[in-house]
């Protein structure tokens, strides 16, 4: 018989996939800046695997219940469920929209699962 001390639990297992999901979600970001700065002949493989890697990452989400919400360019509102990181960069009748995803959004099969990281900018008028 096993040793069942040492088996992960289920929320074990939640956490260290979900922080797979942040540290993949990080890693893809920073391989598409690097993508953007390759010749357009040098950067088609690479792009094509950055593709299949994000469509593979997206239905193993799929498949354990979850998914990445991503909310870059939306409106901003207080109630998002990601916090802000420059929010007091502004003014309270500012109009604002989601810049940049520090952190991603996670969704699961009941809802939020872990909240977000963003920058804000303000609407050019």
């Amino acid at each position: 018989m096993g040793d069942e001390s040492s088996s992960p639990t289920d929320e074990g297992l939640e956490k260290a996939l979900l922080d797979l999901v942040i540290e993949s979600w990080r890693f893809t970001k920073l391989f598409q800046r690097v993508l953007m700065k390759l010749d357009a002949g040098e950067g088609t493989r690479y792009i094509n695997q950055y593709r299949y890697y994000l469509k593979r990452l997206d239905d193993c989400l799929s498949q354990a219940g979850f998914h990445v919400a991503n909310i870059e360019g939306h409106p901003y509102d207080a109630g998002m469920a990601a916090s802000a990181l420059n929010i007091g960069d502004f003014g309270p009748d500012d109009v604002l929209l989601v810049d940049q995803m520090v952190e991603p959004i996670i969704m699961g099969p009941d809802g939020l699962v872990r909240s977000g990281t963003v920058m804000l900018r303000k609407v050019a008028e």
